[in-house]
């Protein structure tokens, strides 16, 4: 793997720092596959509460089970945000239920993975490496689909460039990734840099990682130089900052990447702090401070990428769910079903959800909302439709042991 983050090289300079409420890593992939297409995968690691994220509040059973968790209905204080007489968005959801009505977002609901147990390290290993175990793989399958099509439609060495501290094991495999980063250190004055390049001349190893990142290093700061939303005080001091400007640099920088034509096609997010074991919340709190910040940083996605966003389809997974009743502490404990998201220009818009109930006898193991929807249809859907990965790519080497899981159809629009 071939790093080409010029601060790391030069000074070997640690990580930019993300905030306390979400931290985040992307990693960017270019897509064998021609045309315009961009693919964006956002792995919420902790387990997301689906039923908090999209409240099934036309449940009868929905109030009951989850108490004080509950949302109000539509229509109510801090209520829920409407998809449909069943379903609705939470309060802090509101950019995606804008996309919503737009016919950008799809939901689907009672999603899982093969997964049915309830560490989150095993259940992010199998929603990373695309097979039916934990560690039965040490790739990913997302670097594994573009990896399997013809180097002919690949153009070039490296399918994408990594932004943060480590490549996750979903786009670890045989296709080559290199990485960028962000740096705390100051930015290196020209005659610095002049003065390295001098020094590496002599070594073309050397010469051509360091070219490799000041070209990176160029892209990605072709997307800064604004502050983000509410960063500043009308009297230009720091003020406290809107939700999710925490990740809008890693926001931009691969919008930066994304819109280039010659950039990559796929890019991958990495969010943390989704664990809601104590104090959760309802409309308020914990939780939905988190889900402020995704919907502020996708936000921000959208306009960062400007007109590549019609050809673009941002995927939102999570390891599973949480269990429907809340618990002891006012919070939820790990789960199984939860709720997945598609959503951008790309994006056939509408919910998705052979929804099996939250009455006692629905439930799975007598605790969880019960998976309907196997994700991988949902993948293999996704690249199928949007990245045009052939169907025995997506069978044989992307999603092994998969035939069960048929791809799901109608999901991007053509």
């Amino acid at each position: 793997m071939k790093s080409i983050d010029r601060r790391e090289f030069l000074a070997a300079g640690s990580l930019a720092a993300t905030g306390a409420l979400l931290s985040s890593q992307v990693v960017f992939a270019a897509a064998p596959a021609a045309g315009e297409s961009r693919l964006v995968l956002v792995i919420l690691r902790g387990a997301v509460d689906g039923l908090a994220a999209v409240p099934p509040h036309g449940d009868a059973d929905y109030a009951r089970l989850r108490g004080e968790l509950a949302l109000a209905a539509p229509g109510g204080a801090n209520g829920v945000l409407p998809l449909d007489g069943l379903f609705g968005l939470h309060p802090q959801l509101a950019f995606l239920h804008e996309c919503y009505a737009a016919g950008e977002l799809a939901v689907v609901h009672a999603v899982a993975s093969p997964y049915r147990e309830r560490s989150h390290f095993d259940g992010q290993d199998v929603l990373e490496n695309g097979t039916t175990r934990p560690h039965d793989s040490q790739t990913g399958w997302l670097n594994r689909a573009p990896a399997a099509l013809p180097r002919s439609q690949a153009q070039r060495k490296e399918l994408g460039v990594a932004l943060g501290q480590n490549v996750p094991l979903v786009m670890r495999g045989p296709a080559e990734i290199a990485s960028w980063s962000p740096s705390r250190l100051a930015t290196l004055d020209e005659d610095t840099l002049q003065r390295v390049a001098d020094l590496y001349s002599g070594d073309r190893l050397l010469a051509h990682r360091l070219a490799d990142a000041l070209a990176a290093d160029a892209i990605a700061s072709g997307s800064r130089g604004m502050d983000p939303p509410q960063a500043r005080g009308t009297d230009g001091s720091q003020a406290r900052a809107a939700p999710g400007a925490q990740y809008v640099e890693l926001v931009r920088a691969a919008a930066g990447f994304l819109r280039r034509d010659d950039g990559p096609r796929v890019a991958v997010f990495d969010t943390i702090g989704w664990d809601t074991h104590a104090n959760e919340g309802g409309a308020q709190g914990l939780l939905a401070q988190r889900f402020a910040a995704l919907d502020a940083g996708l936000s921000a996605l959208k306009g960062e990428l400007g007109p590549v966003w019609r050809t673009t389809a941002v995927v939102l997974v999570t390891e599973f769910g949480r269990t429907a009743a809340v618990n002891g502490t006012r919070g939820t404990d790990h789960g199984t079903a939860t709720a997945a998201f598609l959503v951008g220009g790309a994006v056939r818009g509408r919910v998705i959800a052979d929804w099996p109930g939250l009455a006692p006898r629905s439930l799975y193991e007598g605790r969880d909302l019960a998976p309907t929807c196997d994700l991988r249809s949902v993948l293999k859907g996704v690249l199928a439709e949007h990245l045009r990965i052939p169907s025995r790519t997506l069978e044989e080497s992307v999603f092994p042991e998969s035939r069960g899981a048929r791809a799901a159809r109608d999901l991007i629009r053509t």
